[in-house]
């Protein structure tokens, strides 16, 4: 009796050899994996999360983020402003492609076919670009419209004014320019020549000062958005410390810890951008119409400039780059010394 019973304990029970496997599985402990989709999903949803929540952070201190942005556009806006300014001003001197120009002024009692065989012979010349014939006529009318003495001139006996070629060099090279105004004074037909050089050298320097003034000023200002930058990082990470020794302590990375952070820095950037930008405009706007008096009393149909969508998309971008790197900066110093005891 007692083997019999020892014998049936040993067999198991009908109905438990039944049950299924999977039943048996769901009683203890279930390994999980985690497939590729979900990973990406998840890294996903927690970078619109943080992209919301750093603009809920911006919105919820209005006076200390708005301070912040203002003094990265007032940053920014200074050398945008200069930039802008100095595309204006090689608008204004378009007309002056900084090639150089000979002004040769013929004698008085020159032929009109003799002035107009030697124009022909100079553009089949190879040192020559172009030649652009200026009657005596056409002189006087230009000076009249120019100078404004129309009535003062109408009662003049005789033209006063030579005829002229303005030769344009196809080169830039002095030594060549010299040679061939020297060449055209040995000309029968010529009274004086004039070699305008002078002045498009210093416009020339004058606008690589410009350009070189505005680089290094972008580049000093630049260091500055991200010294302010990297300080307000450093402020807002000191003020969830305890925050980041719980979520570090739960097992978190220090990626997923310095993700609100770089976002905070890419709010900061652009809405920096976006105020720089309005500041440019506004600018603009205000010298928009003495500009345009100066330039009609000039006779130019000159008008200011002001900054479209492209100035706008890249100095919001530019902005918005430098506001994440200087975010990354302060995380990178200062995310990785808070562990856990």
């Amino acid at each position: 009796m007692t083997d019999t019973r020892a014998v049936n304990q040993r067999i198991p029970n009908s109905s438990q050899a039944a049950q299924p496997a999977a039943e048996r599985r769901a009683a203890g402990a279930v390994t999980a994996r985690t497939g590729t989709g979900d990973r990406l999903h998840s890294w996903l949803g927690h970078h619109r999360e943080m992209w919301r929540e750093a603009w809920r952070r911006f919105f919820a201190s209005p006076m200390s983020s708005g301070m912040t942005a203002l003094v990265i556009a007032i940053a920014l806006a200074l050398p945008a402003a200069l930039q802008l300014g100095l595309t204006n001003f090689q608008r204004a001197v378009a007309g002056w492609d900084g090639q150089p120009q000979i002004s040769v002024f013929l004698h008085k009692r020159a032929k009109e076919a003799a002035v107009q065989s030697f124009a022909d012979e100079l553009r089949g010349n190879a040192l020559v670009s172009e030649v652009t014939y200026i009657s005596p006529e056409q002189a006087l009318a230009e000076f009249q419209q120019a100078s404004g003495l129309g009535d003062a001139l109408v009662g003049m006996d005789s033209n006063p004014l030579p005829s002229v070629l303005l030769v344009r060099p196809a080169g830039s090279d002095r030594a060549a320019l010299e040679t061939l105004a020297a060449k055209l004074r040995e000309s029968a037909l010529t009274d004086s020549v004039v070699l305008d050089m002078a002045w498009v050298q210093r416009l020339a320097q004058l606008t690589e000062l410009g350009r070189r003034m505005s680089l290094g000023l972008a580049l000093l200002l630049a260091l500055g958005v991200l010294l302010v930058v990297v300080n307000s990082i450093r402020l807002h990470i000191e003020n969830r410390r305890e925050e980041i020794l719980v979520v570090k302590l739960v097992g978190a990375t220090d990626a997923f810890v310095r993700r609100p952070f770089l976002y905070t820095g890419l709010c900061y950037g652009l809405v920096g951008g976006l105020v720089a930008w309005l500041l440019v405009s506004v600018g603009v706007w205000l010298l928009a119409g003495p500009v345009g008096g100066l330039a009609n009393l000039y006779g130019s149909g000159f008008r200011l400039q002001g900054p479209g969508f492209t100035y706008l998309a890249t100095l919001a971008g530019g902005a918005a780059a430098l506001g994440l790197g200087g975010a990354w900066l302060a995380v990178a110093r200062h995310i990785s010394a808070i562990q856990p005891r």
